[in-house]
């Protein structure tokens, strides 16, 4: 489903800044990227932000992913006038680590909890959401569950619930040995080969529980819970999450508009960084 890819090894010796749990950002807001940790839900989560606009925006990665491997040209250019990004590492993620990753039956829901109370804890009165692939479920239950607090939202290679087709392509990407060079570096880089390779495991495994459930459902039965108006954004020749997908979160959160990209892979908005941030922009606005 989600392999996080960044686009250059520069960007992320660049974006990549461990601090110590309680750190905080070392320069002042607005056109750098910055980086600090809180406290929330008994971990300590890393977060980098960019620009002081009154429009918050949470970026939410994908599987393994941190918004280093993730985000780096959201983090660069996306509107430092208009918005205030912040993209976050899950829990077990990038540098929000220990602890170290695992896959409850819950995890999406955890992560949902985590990311609207780390935006809480940043004293942010409302947001939007901006999410790929594990990031884009976690986005749409964040929105069902916190309707309130979530402002718009862009989803792209999500789904709400998995079929043996799923499957079979998560099995494929089990053993990161097979994958290219270009997408596993940078996970190397970040996390070392052993932990990598062992939670790339781990999440294959935990995704596929939901194979287990009624429908494979993951959350499709909070879709028509989401009130907040939703761009979904769907790369046609994304080898890992399919067009029937895109399809079925379109039909079931009411109003949300359906944006398809011909060219466009599973890590859209880092190929096509520009169009993808132009539409965003827009539909944020």
């Amino acid at each position: 489903m989600a392999v996080a890819v960044c686009r250059a090894a520069l960007q992320l010796r660049l974006l990549l800044s461990p601090l110590k749990p309680g750190s905080r950002p070392t320069a002042a807001f607005g056109t750098a990227v910055t980086s600090g940790k809180v406290a929330v839900n008994g971990v300590h989560l890393h977060y980098q932000r960019a620009g002081d606009g009154e429009h918050a925006v949470l970026l939410l990665p994908g599987m393994l992913g941190s918004g280093a491997t993730d985000f780096a040209p959201q983090l660069q250019n996306l509107s430092k006038q208009l918005f205030t990004v912040v993209a976050w590492d899950p829990r077990g993620y990038g540098h929000s680590r220990p602890p170290d990753r695992d896959f409850p039956e819950d995890f999406f829901e955890r992560d949902a909890k985590d990311a609207v109370d780390l935006m809480k804890a940043l004293q942010f009165k409302q947001v939007s959401l901006l999410g790929w692939s594990d990031g884009g479920i976690t986005a749409l239950i964040a929105a069902a569950k916190y309707p309130s607090y979530i402002r718009k939202m862009v989803i792209w290679g999500a789904n709400a619930y998995i079929t043996e087709e799923d499957v079979r392509i998560y099995q494929g990407i089990r053993d990161v040995s097979k994958w290219s060079e270009k997408t596993r570096k940078p996970l190397e880089a970040l996390y070392g080969y052993d932990y990598f390779a062992r939670t790339c495991e781990k999440w294959v495994d935990g995704i596929n529980q939901f194979k287990h459930l009624p429908d494979g459902n993951i959350c499709q039965h909070l879709l028509p819970l989401v009130r907040c108006p939703t761009l979904i954004v769907h790369g046609e020749k994304d080898p890992l999450v399919p067009r029937f997908h895109a399809d079925f979160i379109h039909k079931h959160v009411k109003g949300s508009r359906l944006h398809l990209m011909p060219e466009g892979k599973h890590n859209l908005h880092l190929r096509f960084a520009n169009e993808f941030n132009k539409l965003a922009e827009e539909f944020l606005q």
